[in-house]
């Protein structure tokens, strides 16, 4: 049996990678505050920000994943305005804990369940290799990702086991919509962001979701840092 663990499978990305993995024949299980919307997803509900969360995946997921190839999509991240020079320790903390040190726990708790054929895919960003200004937190922890993820490569030699990081760039979704709400001309905003590829339009997440899926499949697609960004234009 094939199975797909990915986090933050409710919105987004994450509910469409989930739906490309079902109509493959996969079982799924979200894991996510909010019930993947999917049908035939099996949801964990679980909220990594609150303490204890590692006893709810090893009790409510880990348990139910029969040993084989089991694909870990770590998806789910937290993403803030904030700035180089004044974060606050608390503020970069959580979301590193969240970007970072959930998925490398997560790695741990699945291990056991994973055979030859199983693979570790990290969903980074355009900002896993650059960076913007007023995103400092988001910008480090999808950095410390890509090392983490070549990191991963590295620890799984000799056990079959593939890894990846995909980094997407505007993807339109709940989280880039709500980053940008601040901003208050959203349309604006939203036609400057689709200017900024060669494609005229951001990417879908269904589209991410194929990419994903591919990689599962793919171990010669190991310690890979691949972008997906419709051709981003640079400035």
């Amino acid at each position: 049996m094939k199975t797909l663990v990915v986090t933050g499978g409710s919105t987004g990305i994450g509910a469409a990678t989930a739906q490309a993995f079902v109509a493959h024949g996969w079982q799924v299980l979200s894991l996510a505050r909010r019930a993947c919307p999917v049908k035939g997803v099996v949801n964990v509900a679980v909220d990594f920000a609150v303490d204890g969360w590692e006893q709810v995946v090893e009790r409510d997921a880990v348990a139910i994943v029969h040993p084989g190839v089991v694909c870990l999509v770590h998806n789910a991240a937290l993403l803030e305005k904030d700035n180089a020079f004044s974060v606050s320790a608390q503020r970069l903390r959580h979301v590193l804990e969240l970007n970072v040190v959930v998925p490398a726990v997560l790695n741990g708790l699945f291990r056991p369940r994973m055979k030859a054929g199983s693979s570790v895919l990290y969903v980074g960003s355009t900002l896993s290799e650059k960076a913007v200004a007023n995103t400092a937190s988001y910008v480090t922890s999808k950095h410390a990702l890509v090392g983490l993820m070549r990191a991963t490569c590295q620890d799984a030699i000799g056990t079959g086991i593939h890894t990846a990081c995909i980094c997407p760039g505007f993807v339109d979704t709940e989280m880039l919509r709500a980053h940008i709400g601040a901003a208050g001309d959203v349309d604006h905003v939203l036609r400057s962001l689709q200017a900024m590829s060669s494609h005229g339009r951001l990417i879908k997440p269904e589209e991410i979701a194929q990419l994903l899926l591919s990689c599962a499949q793919q171990p010669v697609i190991d310690g890979a840092v691949i972008h997906a960004n419709l051709g981003q234009v640079e400035h």
